[in-house]
C-alpha cells in the first residue's frame, strides 16, 4: 500500500508540461480543481476526462503509475460513494435494505463524488510528477511575493511547503522498512480487526519520529553548511519567465472551463 501513494514524487522529462513555468501549473491546478466544482452533468465530466488523458499522454508519465496512486484512497472513495448512496433522499426508490434506502439522486450523487474525488487525485498528482522540487518552490514563492507587504515570509513558506511535500515519499519508505524489520522479527500488522491492526502499528510511531527528526536535523546542517539565509536578498540560478508554451496551455484550460460553464448551464 506505501508503494502506491505517489504524492510528493517527481519524474523527471522534458515533455510539453515538464516545461511549463511552475507558476502556471499552479495556477492552472486551482483552476482545474475549481472548475470540477461547477461541474452538475456527467457530460461535463467527459470533457474533464479526455482533458485528463491528453495531458497524461503528453507527459509521457505511465497511466498505470497515475493510477496506482488512487489505491491509498480506496477506502475513502467506497466511503464517501456509500454515504452517499444510502443516505441521499429524493428521487425514484432503487431498492431498500432494512433501514437503508437507494434512490435516484442517491446513485447520482454518489457517482459524482466519486468521479470528482479521483479526478481531483488524478489531475492534482500531475503537479508534482512534473514539477521538480526546486521550481515548486519558486513558483509558489512568487505567486506568495505580493503577500510580502503585509509581512508574510513567502520564501520561507515556499520552502516548508516543498520540504514537507517532498518528505512524504521519503516518510513512506522509511516507514516500509521500518515494518519489514518488525516483521522479520515476528510482529504483525495484518492479522485481527480494524482496532488490532491500528494498535500494531504504534510501535512503528516512535521510530519514524526519530528517523523523521534525524532526517529533518540533516538536512537543517546540510542547507547551514551552504550558506542558507532564507530569501532576503538570494538570487536564482534560472529566472522564471511565462513563454509560448505557456500560453497555450492557459488557452487550453480557459476553453475547458468556458466549455464546462456551457455545459452547467446549457438547457440540455
Amino acid at each position: 500500500m506505501l508503494k502506491n501513494i505517489t504524492i510528493g514524487q517527481y519524474i523527471p522529462g522534458d515533455t510539453f508540461i515538464h516545461r511549463l513555468d511552475p507558476r502556471v501549473k499552479i495556477i492552472l491546478s486551482i483552476i482545474f480543481i475549481i472548475s470540477l466544482f461547477i461541474i452538475t452533468k456527467f457530460s461535463g465530466y467527459v470533457f474533464i476526462l479526455l482533458f485528463i488523458l491528453g495531458s497524461i499522454c503528453i507527459s509521457k508519465i505511465p497511466l498505470g503509475y497515475i493510477f496506482k496512486g488512487l489505491k491509498p484512497i480506496l477506502v475513502i472513495l467506497i466511503l464517501t460513494v456509500g454515504l452517499n448512496i444510502f443516505f441521499t433522499p429524493g428521487g425514484i426508490l432503487l431498492a431498500s435494505i432494512g433501514p437503508l434506502k437507494i434512490t435516484s439522486n442517491g446513485v447520482r450523487l454518489a457517482l459524482f463524488m466519486g468521479l470528482r474525488l479521483i479526478f481531483l487525485i488524478v489531475g492534482t498528482s500531475l503537479l508534482t510528477l512534473t514539477t521538480s522540487p526546486i521550481a515548486l518552490t519558486d513558483g509558489i514563492e512568487s505567486l506568495l511575493n505580493p503577500f510580502r507587504r503585509i509581512g508574510m515570509p513567502a520564501h520561507e513558506l515556499a520552502m516548508m511547503m516543498t520540504i514537507a511535500l517532498r518528505f512524504i515519499p521519503t516518510l513512506l519508505e522509511e516507514t516500509d522498512k521500518i515494518m519489514k524489520a518488525q516483521i522479520a522479527r515476528g510482529a504483525d500488522f495484518e492479522s485481527g480487526n480494524l482496532m488490532k491492526r491500528a494498535k500494531n502499528l504504534i510501535p512503528l510511531l516512535v521510530p519514524l519520529f526519530i528517523s523523521a527528526f534525524r532526517r529533518a536535523d540533516e538536512l537543517a546542517v546540510a542547507m547551514e553548511a551552504r550558506c542558507y539565509r532564507g530569501g532576503i536578498n538570494r538570487t536564482k540560478l534560472k529566472q522564471l519567465k511565462v513563454t509560448t508554451i505557456d500560453y497555450i496551455a492557459i488557452l487550453v484550460t480557459s476553453i475547458l472551463v468556458i466549455i464546462l460553464i456551457w455545459n452547467r448551464f446549457w438547457p440540455w
